[in-house]
């Protein structure tokens, strides 16, 4: 099969970023450097990336996690910084499905089956996501509410109409199925009531729930099965 595909059966990313690692000369079969996506890899090669070697025999799993405020959502973090990675069990190489900024709290899944992380993040998919935030100069009256539900203008253009429920003067639920940079904040400064806490309730089917911060637990067979679902419609 082509490398690029190789990459994503064994959990490191989806087929464009496995592809983007290939280029970057991270990859090597049988001990040579490949950055040919396109590049076959046989049953029997040994494929590495930046030295690790990998396989596509390992079985796929995905974990909930609840990200505290000033984790990290990657990997792997330059700066030393704490990241979602290092708050699921160790043993299997696991990747974020998408990203929640530093400072937003809840839901974010990690898994290591890279095709399903992109269905879940691909906005053709579009999958939803719920989240709960906190906003300044309450009451959130109609006129934001509305302009939320419809769209609101932002710099990089139109957002989609959002699900948008008041649940306190100063609290609303908001439900989106894209997935722009800071997308819920900016969206509410734009409606004059920039957030204070956002925390992420719902991705796709899955529910936050009673899992505590910074804890994490492995998906059962039937929430799986409820996210591939989800990636279909």
């Amino acid at each position: 099969m082509r490398l690029g595909k190789f990459l994503a059966l064994a959990g490191v990313a989806s087929r464009r970023s496995a592809e983007e690692l290939i280029r970057a000369g991270r990859v090597t079969v049988g001990g040579e450097v490949v950055t040919d996506p396109a590049r076959d890899a046989g049953e029997y090669d040994v494929v590495t990336l930046d030295g690790e070697k990998l396989g596509i025999a390992v079985g796929r799993v995905i974990y909930a996690v609840n990200k505290p405020a000033g984790v990290v959502s990657t990997a792997r973090d330059p700066q030393g910084r704490p990241t979602v990675v290092s708050l699921a069990p160790g043993g299997v190489r696991l990747y974020p499905v998408g990203r929640l900024d530093r400072d937003t709290t809840g839901l974010i899944l990690l898994t290591n089956d890279g095709e399903l992380a992109h269905r879940l993040t691909h906005p053709r998919f579009e999958v939803q996501k719920a989240y709960r935030a906190v906003v300044s100069r309450p009451p959130v009256r109609e006129q934001a509410l509305r302009a939320l539900r419809a769209g609101v203008e932002l710099d990089d253009g139109r957002t989609s109409p959002a699900q948008v429920r008041r649940v306190a003067a100063d609290t609303l639920e908001i439900t989106i199925h894209e997935g722009r940079k800071r997308q819920v904040r900016r969206m509410c400064e734009a409606v004059g009531h920039p957030v204070r806490r956002l925390e992420r309730v719902r991705f796709g089917p899955l529910e936050l729930g009673s899992l505590r911060p910074g804890t994490s637990r492995q998906l059962t067979p039937e929430e799986v099965s409820a996210l591939r679902r989800a990636t279909e419609g």
